[in-house]
């Protein structure tokens, strides 16, 4: 029994040791090895825009697929078969791979040769794989064993400190200490609200020596009504969210619920999934209220050209391949924009499958047209009461009805523009937007869904003496008249305009027609005696059929009360997207190379198949695509989620390109981490944003000081292993609303319409449409950056000059600059002089240099240093001079008239507010500490 356990004790020893001194050889792995070779040097020329030689390295079955020489150029064991690895090292320049580009290294090609021999082994792409549990690198099992137990040792605070400590053993990096109290102080206050804290916040804080004061301060913000709209901020770039509708006009547009929509979601901590289900399909979930309908203003924040002369068709194109890009980039960070003209160059999606999954979206009401219908009709309480109850009768006696009714009442759809049009005689498109006809003009509505409807809603205007005569015909111009119309004359809006230069409303007028059933051809023709030839007989907008009132309550008044629901002016609309009814779905083609000119053949709904062989439940419609993103079987939704915030926390994201997950993205700081926080974002925090920050804010990696060592600025120059805090610049929304924070002047009051603050002369310039920047009145000009009116042809310039976008398309990131410009923008611009000033009226009485003592407390929570104080007296001292001997100049910067009486303090309320403004212009200020 001795010499068994001795051989067993003997044999194990001499297993392990084996183990040590020959391990087993490492297999090459097709992600971190091959992958990255292929995209590099070959897949330019064979991968998903070109397959020269009919050789593909996009998809195994390709690669492994015979050339057009009729042979496979990888054999999978044989790399002494496969033409692909042999002309790598061929000496004829016509035959040697990569073709007149720089040879593979000898490392290179024996990373392929192995691979080869291997048997060619395929492997998915980190992002694509489905999310799963991944263990903590606890450094020790007493550190993993206190940690369990809820009692965290040592530097790391929770299990993202030890991903992170991980890594900075691995690079051979340290981490520093806590930051002091006033900088983490206002980090959190920048990152969690968008503002920094006041002097009494700071004195708070700093008086508080409970053990969870940190926590206590971090649940406050979370619960501040600061936080929605801060990360509503955030949001406003990926929407593409703004108040006009872009292209050449770039007339305004009223959308600015959406905006309410999202800071109220935040504020709730909807879950994530529900956020964007809302958004990508509000309309089609069961009884949606009005904010999921309004949610769907996502894919509403399109561009819309009202340019005459434009093809409707092709804008409305437009928008549903911008929202396709959005999605992919927004919720899945992928590059999908590149399959619309071809498959993927260097991910596994097929060209195809990009028209496959446009086909969710290719059946929405919106048609490019002026009013940018659909929209929802938001009408005064009153009247809001009295259309809920016209529908209730419905909904609770005849359900079948109901979202026909609704369509009709709320949204006063589905209408039929007058680009339906066709076959026009003396008639014409009027800037291809309106249906203009002459005296015995025709055009011809085809194939129109009649369906038994017999209430027809026109919208028109006619600027002639008399009423103009419409006949409907069916099948044809002599085919049997339908109805005979009367429209009558539109009364001008405004007495003393002469007629020909009428700025008309529509009239809204409804009519009795026969039932016909199925879909119709129908011609209308206008006349009217008392136009003259050149003139239009009528003007259309658009018409539409409305439901059939059930038989029961055709007696009723419900017919009567609905027609004036219909026509009632609504206080307002919000754009949204609304699912076309059956009658009118739209069939989806693929266009060859990407253009809608070019149609070929028409496709079913899916999903990619990279993605489709997780999941097995049917995907029929936008819900149900909705309801896959936010699903477990969706490998990107919460990566892309936790990668956005871990960006908005830290400066850069874990993955840098937060636009791109994919092979051609930049590879992950953390991807352990990275997979760590989506599996963790998604099953343990449900999808609940302030319960996933609070967990990163709360780490010692986030609460880490920013100053960093000698070692780190060597090793890691950009931070990219958080050897200390995240030190980035501001967003020029932070930068301006701080000022007017630090100032008195910020209003607190969140949601409603956009305003329009100071901004100087001739920065607009709207010839189309004759919008002005008309500066708002009272706190409106002092509400927060998130509120200002957002042209996109003519941002607001401190947004622009701190790089944001225009919102023209979706923007992931903002790439941050440095220029004079920055500096010159917030030293000069009348906004920030404004709050300068008013900064300083709070010290009128202190010396001048308790004064600065004293403003740079409120600023920073701390004491200013005996350099910077010196410093900023001198420059005090130096300036207060000038405006002591130049009451002019004083009357200048203050903006008196000469005859005002000027202040005996002027000149000394100046220097003080020349002086604020160099503090809101510290490096310190402008970055987060």
């Amino acid at each position: 029994m001795k010499n068994l356990i001795v051989f067993t004790l003997l044999g194990l020893a001499v297993f392990f040791v084996g183990k040590q001194f020959w391990p087993e050889e490492k297999r090459i792995d097709f992600n971190t090895q091959v992958k990255p070779i292929l995209n590099k040097n070959c897949i330019s020329c064979h991968g998903g825009v070109k397959k020269q030689g009919g050789f593909s390295l996009l998809f195994r079955e390709e690669a492994l697929g015979k050339t057009k020489f009729n042979k496979a150029a990888i054999v999978p064991g044989h790399p002494e078969k496969s033409s692909f690895i042999q002309r790598l090292t061929l000496q004829d320049p016509e035959e040697k791979m990569p073709y007149k580009r720089p040879p593979l290294s000898q490392k290179e090609i024996q990373i392929l040769s192995q691979w080869v021999k291997e048997g060619a082994v395929w492997g998915e792409h980190w992002a694509y794989q489905p999310l799963k549990k991944v263990n903590v690198p606890y450094s020790s099992w007493w550190k993993k064993a206190f940690s369990w137990l809820g009692l965290p040792i040592g530097w790391e605070q929770n299990e993202i400190d030890h991903f992170v400590a991980a890594k900075q053993a691995e690079m051979g990096l340290g981490h520093q200490s806590k930051a002091k109290n006033a900088d983490l102080l206002r980090r959190l206050y920048l990152d969690l609200t968008g503002l920094s804290p006041t002097e009494a916040e700071y004195k708070a804080f700093e008086s508080d020596h409970s053990d969870n004061a940190y926590e206590k301060k971090v649940d406050e913000l979370l619960q501040s009504p600061q936080f929605g709209e801060k990360w509503a901020s955030m949001w406003m770039d990926l929407a593409r969210y703004a108040d006009t509708k872009g292209y050449e006009k770039d007339d305004k547009r009223s959308i600015w619920r959406y905006r309410d929509y999202v800071i109220a979601s935040f504020n709730q901590n909807k879950p994530y999934d529900q956020f964007i289900t809302e958004q990508l399909a509000g309309d089609l979930l069961p009884n949606p209220n009005e904010s999921q309908y309004i949610a769907t203003a996502f894919h509403r924040n399109t561009a819309n050209n009202d340019e005459g002369g434009t093809e409707d068709e092709e804008f409305r194109v437009a928008a549903i391949i911008d929202r396709v890009n959005t999605t992919w980039e927004t919720l899945q960070g992928t590059s999908f924009s590149c399959v619309q003209c071809h498959s993927h160059p260097y991910d596994p999606i097929r060209h195809e499958e990009y028209y496959r999954y446009m086909a969710y979206f290719n059946n929405t009401r919106d048609e490019d047209v002026p009013d940018e219908s659909p929209y929802y009709r938001h009408f005064k309480s009153t009247d809001q009461a009295r259309v809920d109850s016209l529908l209730n009768v419905i909904k609770t006696t005849y359900p079948q009805d109901y979202q026909h009714w609704k369509n009709s009442i709320q949204f006063v759809e589905p209408k039929i523009h007058p680009h339906w049009a066709d076959e026009f005689v003396n008639g014409a498109l009027q800037d291809n937007k309106y249906l203009a006809v002459r005296p015995g003009g025709s055009v011809r509505f085809k194939a129109v869904p009649m369906n038994g409807k017999t209430e027809m809603l026109i919208a028109y205007k006619n600027t002639n003496d008399s009423p103009t005569q419409l006949i409907i015909r069916q099948g044809s111009l002599q085919g049997k008249i339908v109805a005979q119309i009367k429209l009558d004359t539109t009364l001008p809006e405004k007495e003393g305009i002469k007629k020909g230069n009428w700025a008309h409303g529509w009239t809204y007028a409804f009519y009795r027609i026969p039932a016909l059933a199925g879909k119709q051809d129908l011609f209308w023709s206008f006349q009217n005696k008392s136009c003259q030839p050149e003139q239009n007989t009528a003007v259309i907008g658009y018409w539409m059929l409305l439901p059939n009132v059930p038989k029961p309550l055709q007696s009723s008044s419900f017919l009567s009360v609905a027609k004036r629901l219909i026509s009632t002016q609504p206080e307002g609309t919000t754009p949204i997207l609304l699912e076309n009814p059956s009658e009118f779905e739209r069939a989806t083609p693929l266009f060859e190379r990407g253009s809608w000119l070019n149609p070929g053949k028409q496709v079913d709904r899916s999903i990619p198949q990279l993605f489709a062989k997780y999941y097995n439940k049917p995907i029929r419609n936008r819900l149900q695509l909705a309801q896959w993103m936010g699903s477990p079987q969706n490998p990107l939704t919460s990566r892309v989620a936790v990668n956005r915030i871990w960006e908005q926390l830290f400066g850069t994201g874990l993955v840098e390109t937060l636009e791109d997950l994919g092979s051609q993205g930049l590879s992950p700081s953390h991807q352990e981490l990275l997979d760590y926080l989506a599996y963790q974002f998604q099953f343990k925090f449900d999808f609940k944003p302030k319960d996933f920050i609070k967990y990163v804010v709360m780490s010692a990696t986030y609460q880490q000081s920013s100053e960093y060592t000698q070692e780190s600025k060597e090793k890691d120059p950009n931070n990219r292993y958080l050897s200390h805090g995240p030190r980035v610049r501001l967003s020029p929304e932070q930068i301006r609303d701080q000022a007017l924070r630090w100032s008195g002047l910020l209003s607190s009051k969140v949601g409603g319409p956009s305003v329009m603050p100071e901004q100087p002369e001739g920065i607009w310039n709207a010839p189309y449409s004759g919008m002005k920047w008309n500066k708002s009145d009272g706190e409106d000009q002092w509400r927060r950056s998130l509120y200002t009116y957002w042209r996109r042809s003519s941002p607001y310039p401190t947004q622009v000059t701190f790089d944001a976008g225009t919102r023209d398309i979706c923007l992931s990131r903002r790439i941050r600059t440095n220029t004079p410009m920055q500096a010159l923008n917030t030293l000069n611009d009348p906004v920030f002089l404004e709050c300068a000033q008013f900064f300083a009226r709070k010290y009128p009485l202190d010396k001048e240099d308790v004064f600065i003592e004293k403003a740079y407390f409120q600023l920073f929570g701390k004491e200013i240093s005996s350099t910077k104080k010196k410093s900023l007296l001198n420059f005090y001292r130096q300036v207060l001079p000038i405006y002591q001997k130049n009451q002019q100049k004083c009357r200048e910067f203050l903006q008196l008239c000469p005859d005002n009486t000027l202040p005996a303090a002027a000149p000394n309320l100046i220097a003080r507010t020349l002086v604020s403004n160099v503090l809101f212009n510290l490096d310190e200020t402008v970055n987060k500490p």
